[in-house]
């Protein structure tokens, strides 16, 4: 089954997305500089004053930034790892948009694991805050839940890949055997009618691992992954619960998908924009 978003869902998720992607763009000119000012924000990413101090409110709560007279400080900090920092802007809209879509999957209260891939560390960002218990064996996740209250959080242990910050290997798999997990949150580096691929063995292993820790599977994976092989099978479509993917796969991809028995969702990609606000009521919806 294909499922979509009725029009003032989709709507929702627009300014959603936008409000994310405007909000990363802040935060990212508030981490190179250290102290950003009232005045260059709204002049720089083009935004309005209220609509400047709602978006430091949040990231002041997120624990990402912190509010003083005239600006704000940087109060955070992402590893910065080689690997991670370069697959991480390749198709970023896409991402942000499926990553937004998989986060309504989840709930409050959930036992949540997620791996060290980009997509699912954007749904990472959206989890914070949330009630949640978080498993993971990527050191970026990780610091995201580092000072946050709300969350608790359990860092998988192992051999640390210097290029992608993920903890894997036989201590990581150990450790994974012992757990069970309400939801796992997976990235792939390709997927074809076989299914899931990795191209790192260890890790494929330790995510083979974390299927097995789940109650549920999501793949979070955008469209330019389908039909595309790694070097190792992590695990057969059928294993997979739900697939979270962006409207430009193939219609052929998404019959193959729900032929091997996935929920498959698809979102559309919204592009950023400098400010957003909720859309008004629709009177009708359209046909």
């Amino acid at each position: 089954m294909v499922a979509f978003f009725n029009h003032n869902d989709w709507l929702r998720m627009v300014i959603k997305v936008q409000n994310l992607e405007r909000r990363h763009r802040l935060l990212d000119l508030i981490r190179v500089r250290g102290f950003v000012s009232i005045e260059e924000i709204t002049r720089e990413i083009g935004i309005s004053e209220s609509t400047a101090r709602r978006d430091l409110d949040a990231l002041e709560k997120q624990g990402a930034a912190r509010r003083t007279h005239g600006g704000v400080l940087y109060a955070g900090g992402i590893p910065r790892l080689a690997e991670f920092g370069e697959r991480q802007p390749a198709h970023w809209a896409a991402k942000r948009a499926i990553a937004a879509r998989a986060a309504v999957e989840i709930s409050d209260g959930e036992t949540v694991l997620l791996d060290g891939g980009t997509t699912a560390y954007e749904v990472a960002r959206l989890l914070v805050g949330r009630s949640l218990q978080v498993v993971t064996n990527s050191l970026p996740v990780a610091n995201l839940f580092a000072a946050e209250s709300r969350t608790d959080l359990v860092l998988l242990g192992g051999y640390v890949s210097p290029r992608t910050g993920v903890c894997l290997g036989p201590y990581a798999n150990e450790l994974l055997g012992r757990l069970h997990v309400t939801t796992t949150v997976l990235s792939a580096a390709g997927i074809d009618t076989n299914g899931l691929f990795n191209a790192h063995l260890l890790l494929a292993e330790t995510e083979q691992a974390m299927l097995e820790a789940a109650g549920r599977v999501i793949v979070v994976a955008d469209s330019s992954k389908f039909g595309r092989k790694s070097l190792t099978l992590v695990a057969p479509l059928n294993a997979i619960d739900l697939v979270v993917s962006d409207e430009g796969l193939s219609q052929s991809w998404r019959d193959r998908i729900t032929a091997a028995g996935p929920r498959l969702l698809v979102t559309p990609v919204v592009e950023p924009a400098s400010d957003a606000t909720e859309p008004a009521p629709r009177r009708s919806r359209p046909a």
